[in-house]
């Protein structure tokens, strides 16, 4: 290991001494070459602290001036801090990402996501979004057709025809037949519970009973449902000041579930939840470790009571890089319910993934600022539990993989 500066830092500012005859009041900083403005101090007399003084220079320079207003989204200071670590480019052992979405399936596109792949030792891709059809046909031949053993396609329903009398039956009868044709797995979007309207115009919730059929032909099949119900809770609260995704919110207005056309964020995961009851024999993968990555005594409490459920990591990684010990102590209790997942693509946005599941270094950054504004820590989680979540899970989980490909 060797110390790593975290950022190279700036130009230091001058800092000038500020003296009162009534004692020391504070210190300022002026940029060389400029005058500062000192706002407010507060003055220590013998045996008093007075109110604040208010002390003023000359005009400031116009440079300075502009630094003093920023932007959340432009506010990006370069930290001084150094410390021990390095970045990881490899995963330490083969790993299965059960969260990925591929639609580029050219032959030039495949040849260069597989040499991403053998770059960073993913060895197994799970692609969900596969369709249905004549479409997954052909992103099954596009895939696992050129590259034997390196991916799994997941298929995908569509909800427009859930007022038809017949619809569950029907979508489980093309579901079979998919399964038949190369699909391992069920991809459920977050259309379901949040936006998909039956003929009245009502929101169709994710334990729409209308849906039965599809869960018990899963169960049947020995398939699992890989299924994304909501978003954020944050995405639900006042877009103010307070909300740790305000960047984000500010970007995708769009974003905000803070609406009548909106179940509340409780109802909408809630939902998802009491499916899990009603079909204990269909084996569930709740995306985005429920987006109860902020809360996961809470998520804790519904895998101890739901042992159909299971979770993953794709784009939640912020939550537990921000808690190191306790989530290092919780993916140890709950080692055999959590699978590797990434969502969007980018293959060096893995090196964080890494870093943060092998290592105990602190303080580096996270890839995307709009989901995090703060420092990762590693968790340096145990082999055997790194193990579990890389790859050893999805063997147990996901029909057809070939375990040789991966250690004991």
């Amino acid at each position: 290991m060797r110390l790593t500066r975290v950022a190279t830092a700036r130009p230091r500012f001058a800092r000038a001494r500020i003296f009162s005859r009534m004692g020391q009041v504070s210190s300022a900083r002026a940029t060389p070459g400029g005058t500062a403005k000192l706002v407010r101090t507060v003055v220590t007399t013998t045996g008093l602290t007075s109110a604040a003084l208010l002390l003023s220079w000359a005009v400031l320079t116009p440079s300075y001036a502009a630094s003093q207003t920023l932007s959340v989204a432009d506010y990006d200071p370069i930290s001084t801090l150094v410390v021990p670590g390095d970045i990881i480019t490899r995963a330490k052992y083969p790993f299965i990402d059960v969260h990925s979405h591929q639609r580029n399936l050219s032959a030039t596109a495949v040849d260069r996501l597989v040499a991403d792949m053998d770059r960073i030792n993913l060895q197994v891709m799970v692609n969900l979004s596969g369709g249905s059809g004549d479409r997954l046909k052909a992103v099954v031949e596009a895939t696992k057709g050129r590259y034997p053993g390196r991916f799994v396609i997941f298929a995908n329903i569509r909800f427009d025809r859930i007022d038809d009398p017949d619809y569950g039956e029907r979508a489980a009868t093309q579901l079979e037949e998919d399964v038949r044709n190369g699909a391992q797995g069920l991809k459920i979007f977050k259309n379901l519970g949040m936006f998909s309207r039956d003929a009245t115009g009502q929101r169709v919730p994710t334990d729409d009973p209308r849906l039965d059929p599809i869960w018990r032909k899963c169960a049947e099949l020995g398939i699992p449902v890989l299924i994304h119900t909501g978003e954020p809770d944050s995405f639900w609260l006042p877009h103010d000041r307070y909300n740790e995704r305000w960047l984000e919110l500010s970007m995708f207005p769009n974003r905000k579930r803070d609406t009548v056309h909106f179940a509340s964020f409780d109802k909408t995961m809630a939902e998802q939840h009491n499916l899990f009851r009603r079909h204990p024999e269909t084996t569930f993968i709740s995306a985005h470790l429920s987006w109860l990555g902020n809360n996961l005594a809470r998520l804790g409490e519904l895998l101890d009571e739901l042992p159909n459920m299971y979770t993953e990591l794709g784009a939640v990684l912020h939550e537990l890089g921000r808690q190191p010990r306790f989530a290092r102590e919780w993916l140890i209790r709950y080692q055999d319910r959590v699978l590797m997942g990434k969502d969007i693509w980018n293959p060096d946005e893995y090196y964080t993934y890494f870093r943060v599941f092998e290592t105990a270094d602190e303080y580096f950054d996270y890839y995307r600022k709009r989901h995090a504004h703060w420092k990762m820590y590693g968790l340096d989680l145990p082999p055997e539990v790194l193990k579990k979540i890389y790859y050893k899970n999805a063997l147990r989980l996901v029909p057809g993989l070939d375990s040789a490909a991966f250690p004991e």
